[in-house]
């Protein structure tokens, strides 16, 4: 069984990212859940982590991390999830409880307690994990690898060059590629593969609980992802959890990854050394493709999963 902690910033394909580690406790145990400032505020994404977790009446340890990046102010992106962060479903009132302390100081201590090693998944701005590995560097040991949801190689959202989680915080990204851990990166040139149609959406809404839940987020993020050209949805974030379960449905190819941090109009970018003959580490398995309706078959089958919980 793999040990994961997921590090995030809910965002709709955070929350499905959630849903489906959730559902496969035979094959994946949450450590915890720590939020980053990202898609909306640390508040807002945290209070949105709180209703996901209460919603499938989880047990699972949240805290809060960093407000802000590294070095610039925060850049929230409202134009895709809402003033909420994750706009689209209602939830009741819940007490959900988070932790006392700081993400960083919980990761640490749930890694060096794991009796296996840990795998991290980041699914918004690395601030969090960038401050763990500089602050605690002997707890690369007990990293398998590091699972992001970030980057992309061909392109940019945005900007043209920069995807949203690298470019918020591109000096903790820097770190996270720089640190010698093994990396699969998850960047736009798969996750915009991976995508749910319009059909498959609303046939999620006369199933159960938390497949309703999914239809209502998948709408609300299908109807906003029209305004940037897109007709399905892509799952972005779910990619990072995705290849922990069946990394069989993705292909990819190692590179060293580099993240432009100047203030250029690239600041944020990610890059490879293309080139025939380059020294590289190959330290970054950096995911291409991805099989599609296996993709849409994980999410769903998951859902399915936890919608028998809840009626049980």
């Amino acid at each position: 069984m793999k040990q994961l902690w997921i590090d995030c910033d809910p965002g709709h394909d955070d929350a499905l990212a959630i849903l489906t580690a959730a559902a496969h406790p035979d094959e994946v145990n949450i450590l915890g859940v720590s939020t980053i400032g990202g898609n909306q505020t640390l508040d807002k994404v945290t209070k949105n982590a709180q209703n996901v977790l209460s919603f499938i009446d989880a047990r699972i340890p949240l805290v809060k991390g960093e407000e802000r990046p590294l070095v610039k102010e925060l850049n929230t992106a409202p134009e895709a999830h809402g003033d909420s962060g994750m706009d689209g479903p209602y939830f009741g009132d819940n007490h959900y409880p988070v932790e006392r302390g700081h993400a960083v100081q919980h990761m640490y201590q749930s890694i060096v307690s794991a009796e296996d090693k840990v795998v991290l998944v980041g699914l918004g701005p690395l601030t969090n994990i960038a401050l763990l590995l500089k602050s605690f560097p002997e707890i690369k040991e007990k990293i398998d690898f590091i699972s992001i949801m970030g980057g992309g190689i061909s392109h940019g959202n945005v900007t043209a060059l920069a995807e949203f989680n690298i470019y918020v915080d591109p000096e903790a990204a820097d770190i996270v590629f720089n640190s010698g851990i093994p990396v699969v990166m998850s960047g736009l040139d798969v996750t915009e593969q991976a995508e749910i149609t319009v059909d498959e959406i609303h046939s999620l809404k006369n199933k159960g609980k938390v497949s309703h839940l999914a239809y209502q987020l998948l709408d609300f993020y299908n109807q906003s992802g029209r305004q940037f050209g897109f007709i399905n949805s892509p799952v972005h974030d779910l990619c990072a959890v995705a290849y922990i379960l069946k990394p069989e449905i993705f292909t990819g190819s190692k590179h060293d990854v580099e993240v432009i941090t100047d203030d250029s109009d690239a600041r944020g970018m990610t890059y490879i050394d293309k080139r025939r003959h380059t020294k590289q580490s190959g330290n970054t398995y950096v995911l291409t493709d991805v099989n599609r309706k296996d993709f849409v078959a994980l999410l769903t089958e998951a859902l399915e999963l936890l919608d028998s919980r809840s009626e049980g």
